[in-house]
């Protein structure tokens, strides 16, 4: 049953629907308003210091030990059991808790410091060196889902549970769009990856208005289905169908109140004038052979990790919010030396060549770019051990992403881990002081999925406790009922 606001809501806009401009014009002011950097009524208490994001999800889970966070002790105890007294009574998965032993496997790269601020970083990340004093390292990541599904949909949607609006959803909604000819939430993944599968309700609106969902832009001739006009239809013939259909529309409005017609004359519109804007920032080879050089020789294939990446750029000359680019393959519960070798080889330029270019454009200031998935792997091997080959299971208790430009502070590593890179710390703890997980609870120095949301929120000029939308009778918002800003990452 409506609430008394969701009917006076519906009345104001059906007395507006009857004036002299109707629907249809209603709905193109509505999106020529979308137009404006806007922050809405009540979250105007913060000054935004990012206007776009860019987020570079790695599906599957990275290992930390092997990238960013450098764990000498787990060589010397190479095949050693995990102690106890480290792990607690954490849980583990259903595939290595049947596990006899579970053998600690130390990386088999090495790590160097780097730039001026001497970030730590592997041997398979050679071009982050370039970036390493403009990125911010966060070792002290954590959540609590420790399977694939749920633990992505928590870091799109807030939620573990399916069906909740996702990151872009939510701040189309807070803040609407830069560009009234390109949508303001944008997704890419990267073609022919494999992995864990990735489902469109994780760039879905939920609850909110449809017109606030993530658009996929594909590879090939088609980057948005059903966008080109079929073989002998003009544009004047489509602008024709066009207005007949919204004419439907409105009436339909007229008659049923339904807000989500409005919503529907809204993205014929934006369809329509997307006919002209995507052909047009998608044509990658208008780039100089630079820039290609710059994110390799792949971002001439579209579809590709270094195309999105660059494509990315492109859109966020251009306007749009938020662009959510998703690179599957990294779940490497075996064959790890190998497996996350070839990973590594595909993001590590192109990752890179994406800040370089942003910061030479003058537009890292204000894009906020974060890399990192949905959790981390075991410091111990699932499955068997050997000399040459190991594998991680989930690991959900500590990992590592990184974040950059957009009001973050960069050339910095925040967090801890202990030295079995198996408990997030206090950075002041000695490093031969052993964390005990049986005594101590995760504390003020570990980031939570909803602290790194609330975070981001800030930087977009939002707070995270009034984004809200009212559904069910219940206030609803992204990090749900709790989550704070950690100052630490500001700049």
């Amino acid at each position: 049953m409506n609430t008394l606001d969701d009917l006076l809501s519906v009345n104001r806009r059906h007395f507006f629907s009857r004036s002299a401009t109707g629907i249809g014009g209603l709905a193109l002011s509505s999106l020529l308003a979308q137009g404006e950097d806007r922050i809405p009524e009540g979250l105007a208490n913060i000054a935004p210091k990012a206007k776009r994001i860019i987020y570079l999800f790695q599906s599957g889970g990275p290992a930390q030990q092997d990238l960013f966070d450098h764990k000498p002790l787990l060589r010397e105890k190479n095949g050693e059991n995990l102690p106890n007294s480290v792990r607690g009574n954490q849980r583990l998965t259903g595939m290595s808790s049947n596990q006899t032993s579970i053998p600690l496997a130390g990386s088999h790269f090495d790590f160097g410091r780097y730039g001026k601020s001497g970030q730590e970083l592997s041997e398979l990340l050679p071009y982050h060196r370039e970036i390493a004093d403009d990125i911010c390292i966060v070792r002290n990541m954590y959540t609590e889902a420790i399977n694939h599904d749920p633990a992505i949909t928590y870091f799109q949607t807030g939620s573990q549970i399916a069906g909740r609006p996702s990151f872009g959803a939510w701040l189309s909604y807070g803040l609407g769009s830069l560009n009234e000819n390109l949508p303001s939430f944008i997704v890419l993944v990267s073609a022919n990856q494999g992995g864990q599968p990735l489902y469109s309700r994780l760039w879905g609106s939920g609850f909110l208005d449809s017109r606030h969902q993530g658009v996929q832009f594909r590879s090939g001739n088609d980057p948005v289905l059903y966008l080109s006009n079929p073989d002998g239809v003009c544009h004047s013939r489509r602008r024709a169908v066009l207005d007949k259909i919204n004419s439907l529309n409105e009436h339909s409005y007229r008659k049923e109140l339904d807000p989500e017609i409005q919503s529907r004359i809204a993205q014929y519109e934006m369809a329509y004038r997307m006919q002209s804007s995507v052909p047009e920032v998608t044509e990658i080879a208008d780039e100089p052979d630079s820039v290609f050089e710059m994110y390799g020789e792949d971002s001439r294939k579209p579809g590709t990790y270094a195309a999105n990446c660059l494509l990315a750029r492109r859109l966020a000359e251009r306007g749009t919010r938020f662009i959510q680019l998703y690179h599957q393959g990294w779940d490497h519960h075996s064959n790890l030396p190998k497996g996350i070798r070839g990973q590594a080889k595909e993001v590590d330029q192109a990752s890179a060549a994406l800040i370089k270019d942003l910061k030479q454009r003058g537009m890292l200031d204000d894009t906020l770019v974060i890399w990192g998935g949905e959790f981390g792997r075991t410091s111990y091997s699932q499955g068997s051990l050997t000399k040459t080959n190991y594998g991680r299971d989930h690991h959900p208790r500590c990992f590592s992403i990184w974040m950059a430009g957009g009001g973050i502070q960069p050339g910095i590593t925040v967090g801890k881990t202990d030295p079995y890179g198996y408990n997030i710390i206090n950075p002041t703890q000695s490093p031969n002081e052993i964390y005990n997980p049986t005594k101590h609870h995760v504390s003020d120095h570990a980031i939570h999925v909803h602290d790194l949301q609330a975070t981001i929120l800030n930087l977009m000029g939002m707070d995270h406790q009034t984004l809200t939308y009212k559904y069910q009778g219940r206030h609803f918002r992204l990090t749900d009922v709790h989550g704070h800003v950690v100052k630490q990452l500001l700049a």
